[in-house]
């Protein structure tokens, strides 16, 4: 596999640092390994006498799709389909899962997952002032291997610009008002959609109207103000821990300047002052005293929230990372757990999230495990029916915005040519760079259940017109597809090096016939290699993560 560590861009430089992550990274891995083994025996241990999967075990290609894609979000190199193939180490798919790991793309690629995972349910439109800063920020922190709760914490207790400190999108997100950025915490760190509860008594959870609230009372001091004298519109996520005159009665909602309590309305008179609230933690019942200052409130909080005995915060994580590795959570959706919710693998869960939190919320460790187990690396097959025993098989992914743009920049070889390392690009309005425009059409909330996300009008109408696309399928290119004709004069031997570089595995026999069958066909080499591309670019496949 020594290829795969000589890549220009990615690999190249994690072979310079590999060696002197293998000492701490072996005790890491041994422990994943032993984490990963007993996931497998409790899943399927569930069903007596257990039944036999309904997928093998996956291929060597398609494993090594799954797993780029999975943690750098992009394809490998036709090289490194060909060097892993040749690798017969019994240990070649934890060296792999190993050296990306290590490779600074993965901590973009799941930044931009948290981005979306944070800015898609925004309230604020001018919130997109920040997903640059965002997605640095959660790149560094995943790259640095920076514990969940750590990166949790930063985001409950941001203050700052917006443009400058990436932690504070989330509060800007929400307008700074308490009981958005309350559901907002409670939903992305926690699994509980406690928002709910916010007008009433949670219709199908335990929780009370009264615990929303005294959640909220954590956050009302916090505060969103525009910096007027900056060279570029931003904000500032400040914190008012002062008395003011002239505060208007019931004023929970003065986002400019915060205020130093909150209180619950009063359904029965919107125009009463409503009833002060106490700040305390629904789960635990822990308390703060009114009066509490801010930075004593959100840290405070950030602490419970993350402490080993909050069960929640680590089954949350390990939910959502288990679903985006295996296709199917233990909860669905994935971000709407609870005692009250059902869970289709209680044990394996509450096992996994005990050794999340035992290794510090280490987040590699995490993907370290799950990609070790049988779960992961199990074939794909279509989502199972609900009576259906779950984890039977992985789950097509279909690929966010990003990994498919990035995919079209390396299987059409657009990497030097699209202005496509836009960090934080996010194609949430029209306009702006190939990535924002592509995201626009292709991208979705993470957070929605896949079974939602489809195809549509708009992304077929991208694939059409977009310039880059189409500047890549062109064979008459001196790079890209023109390069791959000119170096492989064969039909044969260019239709395999297009698959390799495209769905990075080599046509299947059939495929191979029909294909060379059409170049024969249309009788124009180039024309007829174009409309292969394109095929293959439009395929289910190449779309998803299998």
């Amino acid at each position: 596999m020594s290829s795969l560590l000589q890549r220009d861009r990615r690999l190249s430089r994690v072979a310079c640092t590999l060696l002197m992550l293998v000492a701490s990274a072996a005790v890491a891995e041994d422990s994943a390994l032993k984490t990963a083994t007993e996931v497998d025996r409790l899943l399927a241990a569930r069903v007596a006498p257990p039944p036999a999967p309904s997928a093998g075990r996956v291929d060597d290609p398609t494993f090594l799709r799954r797993t780029f894609l999975d943690l750098v979000g992009e394809l490998p190199t036709a090289d490194d389909v060909l060097a892993f193939s040749l690798d017969d180490s019994p240990e070649k798919r934890n060296k792999l899962v190993e050296t990306l790991l290590a490779d600074s793309a993965f901590g973009e690629n799941w930044g931009r997952y948290w981005r979306d995972v944070i800015l898609y349910r925004r309230t604020e439109e001018r919130a997109l002032i920040s997903r640059v800063a965002l997605t640095d920020f959660l790149a560094k922190q995943f790259n640095d291997n920076a514990s969940w709760a750590e990166i949790a914490t930063s985001f409950m207790t941001a203050t700052g610009n917006i443009r400058e400190n990436g932690a504070t999108a989330l509060i800007m997100a929400q307008s700074g008002m308490p009981e958005d950025v309350t559901a907002e915490v409670s939903r992305i760190f926690l699994g509980i959609q406690i928002q709910c509860a916010q007008c009433h008594d949670h219709p199908t959870d335990r929780w009370k109207r009264e615990q929303f609230h005294q959640l909220a009372a954590f956050f009302p001091r916090i505060a969103i103000r525009p910096d007027r004298n900056a060279e570029q519109p931003t904000f500032h996520v400040v914190v008012n821990d002062q008395p003011f005159r002239f505060q208007r009665r019931n004023n929970n909602n003065n986002r400019y300047r915060g205020t130093l309590e909150h209180r619950m309305p009063d359904l029965a008179d919107p125009s009463a002052e409503g009833q002060l609230m106490q700040p305390v933690f629904f789960v635990t019942g822990s308390t703060l005293p009114s009066g509490t200052r801010d930075a004593d409130r959100r840290n405070t909080l950030a602490e419970w929230i993350t402490a080993p005995d909050n069960p929640w915060f680590a089954k949350a994580y390990v939910n959502r990372i288990w679903s985006e590795l295996v296709g199917e959570g233990f909860y669905e959706p994935i971000d709407d757990l609870g005692p009250d919710r059902e869970c289709s693998a209680p044990e394996t869960l509450d096992y996994l999230a005990q050794r999340f939190a035992d290794s510090g919320y280490d987040t590699k460790w995490l993907f370290r495990t799950i990609m070790a187990t049988d779960a992961y690396q199990l074939e794909s097959r279509s989502r199972r029916d609900y009576d259906e025993v779950p984890f039977r098989a992985n789950c097509p992914q279909r690929l966010r915005g990003d990994q498919l743009f990035d995919a079209l920049l390396s299987a059409l070889d657009l990497e030097s040519r699209t202005p496509q390392r836009s960090r934080g690009a996010m194609g949430y309005r029209r306009g702006g760079d190939p990535r924002s425009t592509f995201n626009l059409a292709f991208g979705y909330d993470p957070s929605d259940p896949r079974v939602e996300i489809g195809g549509s009008i708009q992304q077929a109408l991208v694939m059409m017109n977009a310039p880059f696309i189409n500047q890549g399928i062109s064979a008459r290119r001196p790079d890209g597809l023109g390069a791959l004709l000119q170096a492989n004069p064969q039909d044969e031997e260019a239709l395999v090096e297009l698959y390799l570089k495209v769905l990075a595995r080599g046509p299947s026999p059939t495929e191979k016939q029909t294909c060379l069958d059409y170049i024969r066909q249309v009788g124009e080499r180039h024309e007829a290699f174009e409309d292969i591309t394109w095929s293959l670019i439009n395929s289910t496949e190449f779309i998803h993560r299998n």
